[in-house]
């Protein structure tokens, strides 16, 4: 009976304020999709960084009579001068027997010369640029990508090294990028979700004025504190349960609409989130929206009940 008439109590309370509970609905969803997504482009970063980073390279540049690096400079003559085959030979014997190092690769000229026509084959710039132009070099594959500045220090500076050169450094100018969207992203949700607050907070004090004749009635019956607030509870908790559970689905429509069927197909260089990543986000999202909602329904008849 009491199971009964706290059902009773809800379906009436949402049906007097049907056009704020929508508002509130749309709002948490709103909120709440913006959060989910915040949390799936962190994800989206991690998953970036663990596939980029394990195939980047640390590219050691090698001195010829164009460089203008100081350790390529002959002291005597005071002219850019080419490296030795003994120096080359010394550099990569050392790259090698460093224990940071996975693989290493040399490329002389005429293949980075191969190499750069074949980037750059739709581009008038491969047109003006000849072998010589481009120096040799070694590509070193690290075991740990993060162990770059030790490989760094080891050969910068020596004769015949022109310049020691990190894809590293590159990529976490896009990871920054895309850190800051997400914190963006994060930011504006939880302005909006203040926003749902506040306006849940609002809804339930409406729905509480509007039926003080029967709360006070249950006072005056012995009803507990608890038995009283529970309707109220529940219309807030099932507000943002049904926002919760738009914004899922928002989210996984992103997944199948947008990401796989366009972000997959049209970008394979790289990786992206799976599903696990969503049905991670989503139980958040669910016990998020709820529990907020039920938290604030909770502080704002508090108040109302002390009066």
């Amino acid at each position: 009976m009491r199971a009964q008439f706290v059902v009773s109590e809800v379906a009436i309370g949402l049906r007097r304020n049907l056009t704020m509970t929508i508002a509130v609905v749309v709002t948490v969803a709103i909120s709440l999709a913006l959060f989910g997504a915040g949390l799936l482009m962190r994800a989206q970063v991690s998953t970036m960084k663990d596939f980029w980073y394990d195939k980047v390279e640390v590219s050691v540049f090698l001195c010829s009579d164009q460089s203008d690096a100081s350790p390529c400079i002959d002291p005597t003559s005071g002219r850019a001068q080419n490296i030795t085959t003994a120096q080359r030979s010394q550099l990569g014997k050392d790259l090698k027997s460093l224990p940071q190092v996975e693989t290493v690769f040399y490329e002389s000229k005429q293949e980075a010369f191969v190499r750069f026509k074949e980037q750059f084959k739709d581009s008038a710039i491969a047109n003006n640029v000849t072998a010589d132009a481009l120096p040799e070099s070694y590509r070193i594959k690290l075991k740990d990508p993060t162990q770059y500045v030790i490989v760094a220090s080891a050969i910068e500076g020596r004769p015949g090294v022109e310049q020691v050169q990190d894809q590293r450094a590159l990529l976490d100018r896009f990871f920054k990028l895309l850190n800051g969207l997400q914190v963006f992203a994060l930011v504006i949700a939880c302005f909006q979700l203040l926003a749902a607050a506040l306006l849940i907070w609002n809804t339930i004090r409406v729905a509480a004025f509007s039926r003080r004749r029967e709360t006070g009635i249950m006072r005056l019956v012995g009803a507990s504190n608890f038995y009283i607030q529970l309707p109220f509870l529940l219309e807030g908790a099932l507000a943002g349960l049904a926002g919760a559970l738009i914004a899922s689905i928002g989210l996984v429509g992103v997944k199948i609409f947008f990401i796989d069927q366009r972000l997959a197909e049209s970008f394979k260089f790289t990786t992206f989130i799976g599903w696990d990543s969503v049905f991670t986000v989503i139980p958040i999202l669910i016990l998020l929206g709820a529990g907020l909602s039920a938290l604030v329904s909770f502080l704002t008849l508090r108040k109302y009940l002390r009066v």
